[in-house]
């Protein structure tokens, strides 16, 4: 596919967004508790809480978290606050959390410093904290929140593809080789990284979509990350439906995603998870959805490969 001179930026996204949702700064706006492989090879309950703030100064084309987020910067205390309340929600042996925030974990408009030692207080008993960042905001926050944490920080980083083309459209203001630089980084002050990556974001059909997931997966694992999750990329936000009407987009194949998945794991270079949030939009085939989800789920779970399905439609 190609952009035909499409002009991506700020304004453009942003002239195609609906309405945020009306959420409570003092409450998440959601949690969840998942069962994950942790770097041990131990299958273990992770609670994920999707924390309340300000919305990122990024405005990603394929980003539609902005929904749940607030104009202003949470106050301090919020956050704590928000934390309290989903670990209170949550099983009391949980031991793995992820804080995601719709944006940077770093980002001092979104998380206040000194919510920093507190934070760390509500999450001293872990064994793992997983929060995200933007590039840019890698750095002295990042060590001074790793300095009070008892449990081993992780810092989630979206490189999401290295295929030229696609990252001049994504208007995230990073490159392949800030994605490195942060990696070293946090792997040089003994932080672990972990590497999001898109399956087919706009302009590329099926099987370029495969192809730079998978070039995606070896560049992440190449610069030092542990970790990488694969997420399929969806409408719904305003500007990926335009881009569908243009026919510079169309959603991939669930099959899709199981071959990268094979992939990644095949690597043997680190955990590959794919993101399994609402993969019935992928699905071409009824018939056969509910084994492709217990394959993924099985190959998430246990970092091996599982025998494909049966169905007509491969």
């Amino acid at each position: 596919m190609k952009s035909d001179g499409l002009h991506i930026d700020d304004r453009w996204i942003l002239s195609l967004r609906g309405k945020k949702n009306d959420i409570d700064p003092l409450k998440p706006y959601g949690w969840i508790v998942e069962k994950e492989r942790t770097r041990s090879g131990l299958i273990e309950d992770t609670g994920i809480i999707f924390l309340t703030n300000r919305e990122c100064p990024f405005h990603c084309l394929m980003c539609d978290l902005w929904k749940n987020t607030t104009d202003k910067s949470a106050e301090p205390g919020n956050i704590p606050a928000q934390i309290k309340y989903a670990l209170e929600q949550m099983p009391g042996d949980i031991r793995n959390i992820k804080l995601y925030n719709s944006g940077s974990f770093f980002d001092n408009k979104a998380i206040p410093k000194e919510d920093y030692r507190e934070i760390a207080g509500l999450l001293a008993g872990m064994k793992t904290v997983i929060v995200e960042s933007h590039p840019f905001f890698i750095g002295e926050n990042c060590l001074e929140f790793d300095e009070m944490l008892i449990p081993e920080l992780d810092v989630a980083i979206g490189l999401e593809t290295v295929c030229p083309d696609v990252t001049s459209i994504l208007n995230k203001r990073m490159t392949a080789e800030d994605f490195s630089v942060s990696v070293k980084f946090l792997r040089a002050n003994a932080i672990n990284a972990r590497a999001f990556i898109l399956l087919k974001p706009p302009l590329l059909d099926e099987n370029e979509g495969i192809y730079w997931a998978e070039e995606s997966l070896r560049y992440a694992f190449g610069c030092g990350v542990e970790c990488c999750t694969i997420i399929p990329v969806r409408a719904g936000n305003g500007a990926m439906e335009e881009l569908q009407d243009k026919g510079l987009f169309t959603p991939p194949d669930i099959k899709s995603l199981e071959r990268v998945l094979e992939y990644g794991i095949g690597l043997k270079a680190g955990r590959v998870f794919a993101d399994t949030w609402d993969l019935k939009l992928f699905s071409r085939c009824h018939k056969c959805f509910d084994q492709r989800i217990a394959r993924i789920n099985n190959m998430n779970l246990y970092q091996s490969l599982y025998p494909e399905t049966g169905c007509d439609c491969n």
